[in-house]
């Protein structure tokens, strides 16, 4: 709720302020969260650090990515996107394998010290590196309205093509990468608590690796005309197949059908650089802050909404394995749905008027 409630808020003074001015504030907010969190004594002390950490965190996306409307060329934004998206793997990948091996020899209260040393260090890299906002790129004139600021997404057509794909499969996608995909492993799939461990290991690799793929070639792409569109409509039927095969395999479905789901699924992280390329620079980090709520809704809804329908089966008589699989296919159908929107949406504004 705190990182998903700054969105809005986020996008009006990311295109007032620029990233750099943003980013000192909230990540000082970070730093405070992780010093709270790791000397808190309850449990509301934990929430509201927690609550503080997801304010502080908020801009982390949306800040490099208004950046780079401003900064980049639009073949460069691109490929800037998907190697920020593949640093961000990194940090999934810390917090598995080494979180792990760094709990019995230092405890849970001294990684959110060293996390906080970590913040520290980014906070003190924005303020030397990131460029300072210049005044005719940010929004400028008369004080508007929070509805005028955001008037033009209700009336922007690419927007609402992507919004179902941001809210399901993009939402979809977090959730079990950041969710979904342990369970599975130790209560479907039978896994001991280190081979889940070691499975997320390797499906956050795997994401890591696909990021920094999408970056290298991104720029070929462009020049062979093939937009992120078409790399949406050609990609996200697989990651939903993939997903279908979650449920279908069961007990057989291990890491690698994650990691093979979270790699196809990537293809949708260009749906956001691709839409601050529709809108005027000094609107970009509205833009995509809106589309940013949009996912992380659909990712708090998934994360929610799938352990509820779990629940509500096994209360049915349901076993849990056949829970889990009924659920992963009703997900992966929604997903589908979700693509066939946009399919549809995109072939109505490539067909000829008249």
């Amino acid at each position: 709720f705190g990182f998903a409630g700054m969105q809005l808020p986020l996008g009006r003074w990311l295109d007032r302020l620029g990233p750099r001015s943003v980013l000192l504030v909230l990540l000082s907010l970070a730093v405070v969260s992780c010093l709270a969190f790791a000397f808190a004594q309850g449990f509301w002390t934990l929430l509201l650090a927690r609550f503080l950490g997801g304010i502080g965190v908020s801009a982390c996306l949306m800040a490099p990515l208004t950046g780079y409307r401003t900064w980049f060329e639009p073949q460069t934004q691109l490929r800037s996107n998907s190697w920020m998206l593949m640093a961000g793997s990194f940090g999934l990948l810390f917090a598995t394998v080494p979180v792990q091996w760094a709990l019995p020899l230092i405890g849970w209260r001294m990684v959110f010290v060293l996390l906080a040393l970590a913040f520290a260090c980014a906070l003190f890299g924005v303020w030397r590196r990131v460029p300072i906002w210049q005044k005719d790129v940010a929004v400028t004139g008369a004080k508007t309205s929070f509805v005028e600021d955001y008037r033009f997404i209700w009336h922007h057509a690419y927007f609402w093509r992507l919004a179902p794909l941001a809210f399901v499969n993009y939402g979809v996608v977090i959730a079990i990468q950041t969710l979904w995909a342990g369970p599975w492993m130790t209560r479907v799939a039978g896994y001991s608590a280190e081979q889940a461990a070691n499975g997320l290991f390797a499906i956050n690799l795997t994401t890591l690796t696909v990021f920094w793929f999408w970056g290298a070639i991104n720029p070929l792409l462009i020049r062979w005309r093939i937009s992120p569109d078409h790399l949406i409509l050609w990609g996200l039927p697989m990651s939903c197949a993939a997903l279908l095969g979650i449920g279908f395999f069961g007990s057989g479905a291990g890491w690698w059908v994650f990691a093979l789901f979270c790699g196809l699924a990537t293809v949708i992280s260009l749906s956001q650089p691709a839409l601050g390329l529709t809108v005027p620079k000094a609107q970009a980090g509205r833009a995509m802050t809106a589309f940013n709520l949009l996912i992380f809704a659909g990712a708090f809804f998934w994360q929610w909404g799938m352990g509820l329908c779990i629940d509500l089966l096994k209360a049915t008589g349901w076993i849990e394995p056949n829970a889990y699989r009924a659920v992963f296919v009703c997900v992966a159908l929604c997903s589908l749905l979700a693509y066939l929107w946009f399919a549809y949406g995109t072939w109505r504004s490539q067909r000829p008027s008249g």
